[in-house]
């Protein structure tokens, strides 16, 4: 199993609609999600639109694929882009690297 953890921006313009977003996604959205491997998933949002993102999964690379072949996931990205400094939130996870875990 995989740990992945990252960092996006979200504007500070956006951050109640991005929180309102997330209280409300769509159900076909967090059953492809899941059905792609994504566990455990969370994203912490700080007042100044840092983004914190985590979860866990067998092959990070295979998730992202398995999402990014989804009709769901095209019609979430285009509509989460516009929140983001750098586009579509999906293209821009890079994992940082784990240098320590306690389980």
């Amino acid at each position: 199993m995989q740990r992945v953890c990252f960092l996006l921006r979200v504007k500070p313009e956006h951050l109640e609609e991005y929180k309102k977003r997330h209280e409300a996604v769509w159900p076909d959205m967090l059953a492809a999600l899941s059905a792609t491997g994504w566990r455990n998933y969370s994203l912490f949002l700080r007042d100044d639109g840092l983004l914190v993102g985590y979860l866990e999964t067998d092959d990070f690379e295979a998730a992202l694929k398995g999402m990014d072949a989804t009709e769901v996931n095209a019609r979430w990205q285009a509509e989460m882009a516009p929140f983001f400094e750098s586009g579509r939130p999906d293209e821009q996870m890079t994992p940082l690297t784990e240098i320590f875990h306690l389980s």
